[in-house]
């Protein structure tokens, strides 16, 4: 009797699914998966083998190899701004506000008084698409009836804070990091939460003071955040669009990869082939840095 009570239970340990459980996982998996692919990555490879045609989107589609990436980086003046821009916007958002969106994080995990009120506010940004923060900047900062404008009370020569090429593309990644801070806030403090305290007494008890303990035991711990907010960090900074549409239609200093893909693509003279190979470039830039900073943050996880 007990060999064959020990033959039942491992005749249904090893049970395989039945037909319905193979259909209802088919149903399940299949179709995020076919979304994915029909969204994303279906879109990504059709770009790819685009960009090395000439097609206007509704003729025929004429093969030119690599002609559309050579005119790219030589003949198109927009190109080079449009990188170094993007370059740019993934510097100020990642040296700018992803530190101060932890600096800020740090003083409400440490309890201060009506944290829960600046969470929210600090927080509340993160809800508005960019497009909505691009059109509060022109409330702010319009030349004519703006509020910065206003208060600075000089209406013989207002600051032109969105058309001067020197300065407007500063005001829109200082309102874009308005946003990207309250993200990066939520992420460290559900990070910093999550960290053991007794690590913390540990170092206290060795000696280390509060700047020696954070820097040494809290931020190491905090690793697995480092790489969501890094490869979110890059995402936002690389498809930012609808905030410099929004002002001047990504012109006049505020020229993006995003904003070139579009021109091209949607705009008067529809050069799909053209677009598909600025937005090959861009994705090629994204993959380049997310990769880059996966494999540092596994690398240096897996030498610890």
């Amino acid at each position: 009797m007990p060999q064959k009570t020990a033959r039942r239970a491992g005749r249904r340990a090893t049970r395989r699914f039945t037909r319905r459980d193979i259909a209802v996982l088919g149903v399940l998996l299949g179709i995020p998966i076919l979304l994915d692919i029909v969204i994303v990555w279906g879109p990504a490879l059709a770009s790819v083998g685009l960009s090395f045609t000439s097609w206007d989107g509704i003729g025929d589609i004429k093969w030119v190899g690599g002609d559309n990436y050579e005119n790219l980086v030589q003949d198109y003046p927009a190109f080079w701004p449009a990188v170094r821009h993007n370059l740019l916007w993934i510097a100020f958002l990642g040296l700018v506000a992803t530190p101060f969106g932890l600096f800020l994080a740090v003083l409400i995990d440490r309890g201060i008084r009506f944290s829960r009120f600046y969470q929210s506010v600090l927080y509340m940004p993160v809800v508005l698409s960019l497009a909505v923060v691009g059109f509060m900047a022109q409330l702010l900062l319009g030349t004519d009836q703006g509020v910065v404008n206003t208060i600075l009370n000089d209406p013989n020569d207002p600051v032109d804070w969105l058309g001067d090429s020197d300065i407007n593309l500063w005001m829109m990644m200082l309102a874009a990091s308005w946003r990207h801070t309250g993200y990066v806030m939520i992420l460290y403090l559900a990070g910093l939460k999550s960290v053991d305290p007794a690590l913390k007494e540990a170092a206290a008890i060795d000696g280390a003071n509060e700047r020696q303990t954070f820097f040494r035991v809290t931020l190491p711990t905090l690793r697995p955040v480092n790489v969501i907010v890094g490869v979110i960090t890059v995402i936002e900074a690389l498809r930012a669009f609808d905030i410099v549409y929004a002002v001047n239609k990504g012109r006049n200093g505020l020229e993006l990869l995003s904003v070139l893909i579009t021109d091209n693509i949607i705009g008067e003279a529809s050069r799909i082939g053209f677009g598909s190979a600025i937005a090959v470039v861009l994705l090629s830039v994204s993959l380049g840095f997310i990769v880059t900073f996966l494999v540092q943050e596994l690398r240096g996880a897996r030498e610890k």
